[in-house]
C-alpha cells in the first residue's frame, strides 16, 4: 500500500501513513492528525498548500479549481499541491509533503 508523510511547515513534527488508492490527503490527516492545516476544505483559501518533497507522480492531477487556486498563490503543481484536493493514485509509492502554512 502507499504512504504518505506528512511534515509541519519547520519539519520537526512528521508523520506517515497509509494511503488507499484514491484517498484524499484532507481525509489522510483527520484521520490520522496529521499536522497539516486546513481551514475552507474547497479549493478556495489555500491554508492547506502543501510542498510535495517526493513522489508527485503519484498523485492524481489536479483540477482546474485547484490550479486556479495554486495559480493565484504563485504555487505550481506537480511540486506544490492543495491537500484539500490532491487524491492518491494506484500503486505503491511513497509520497512525502510539507506544510506552506503553520499547523
Amino acid at each position: 500500500m502507499p504512504t504518505v508523510t506528512f511534515e509541519s511547515a519547520d519539519g520537526s513534527i512528521k508523520k506517515t501513513v497509509d494511503a488507499p488508492k484514491g484517498g484524499s490527503l484532507a481525509d489522510l490527516c483527520d484521520d490520522h492528525e496529521a499536522p497539516i492545516p486546513f481551514s475552507c476544505r474547497s479549493a478556495s483559501c489555500a491554508t492547506c498548500h502543501i510542498e510535495v518533497l517526493e513522489g508527485a507522480e503519484a498523485l492524481l492531477p489536479p483540477e482546474d479549481e485547484e490550479l486556479d487556486v495554486l495559480e493565484a498563490i504563485d504555487a505550481a503543481p506537480p511540486r506544490f499541491r492543495l491537500a484539500c484536493c490532491a487524491k492518491m493514485k494506484a500503486g505503491a509509492a511513497t509520497v512525502r509533503v510539507r506544510a506552506q502554512n503553520d499547523y
